[in-house]
């Protein structure tokens, strides 16, 4: 595999996992990296229904090269659920990995969206994207919320991360527009690199708008222009005057 891999996990669910994927699929795609987005397990997608599956959502606002979801689910639950109520069979990890090893070769950078938290059961023997970005040795992404109760779950996502040997940065999903009291004292108290700090509403601006937007979003690292010394400070992404080539530290 000749891409840079990147595992986009989460705190818990709804934190802004797919919008972040989008967002860091259009700053490296406005990079001028081919980029490829691959979800795992879809859940909570009802045959007939007008639910925007995630990869759809990321391919609109975030204008990847390529999406591929490997399988999915109606009902909304963890995946290896989901798979036992609907009578098919769970995924296998060999599956997961065989989809973004097809797509690797071809693309600069492989986003893998994962589904809800780092150990939310996925497939066949319990397995979880932990084991997936292990197998891979591949970097995470945590996507934390900004408000009350995001210390505790964060913490614990980057010290499940640390005891399997693996890396992590993390972007907040949604930032609001007026922050309080708890949302300054855990900016700057929340573990890992910050790498990005992603509005409040993002998910609900036109795409072309979103696709300018979002690098000024994330720091070099996460193929954006926002100064990381900034994000810490006043929770507002500014770019810096150079905007410094992305940081791959994912191999």
């Amino acid at each position: 595999m000749t891409a840079a891999l990147w595992l986009v996990t989460g705190t818990d669910t709804g934190v802004g996992k797919t919008v972040t994927t989008a967002a860091i699929a259009a700053a490296a795609t406005a990079g001028g990296q081919r980029v490829a987005v691959v979800k795992p397990g879809q859940t909570g997608i009802q045959p007939g229904s007008d639910d925007e599956p995630d990869m759809e959502v990321v391919r609109r606002l975030g204008g990847p090269a390529t999406v591929l979801t490997v399988a999915t689910y109606p009902d909304p639950l963890a995946p290896l659920a989901a798979a036992q109520e609907a009578g098919v069979p769970p995924l296998a990890l060999g599956d997961a990995i065989e989809a973004v090893e097809s797509v690797a070769g071809t693309h600069d950078v492989v986003l893998i969206e994962g589904a809800g938290g780092l150990l939310v059961p996925m497939g066949e023997g319990g397995w979880t994207v932990a084991d997936l970005a292990m197998a891979l040795r591949c970097p995470a992404v945590v996507v934390a919320r900004a408000g009350l109760g995001t210390l505790n779950h964060t913490a614990l996502t980057f010290e499940a991360l640390h005891r399997r040997g693996l890396s992590g940065c993390l972007v907040l999903g949604a930032w609001p527009d007026e922050p309080e009291l708890v949302h300054w004292h855990n900016l700057a108290e929340l573990p890992g690199d910050l790498a990005g700090v992603l509005p409040d509403g993002a998910g609900g601006m036109a795409p072309g708008a979103f696709r300018d937007a979002a690098p000024g979003w994330l720091t070099p690292l996460l193929y954006g222009r926002a100064d990381p010394e900034r994000l810490r400070a006043d929770g507002v992404p500014s770019p810096p005057p150079d905007w410094p080539e992305p940081i791959d530290l994912s191999r």
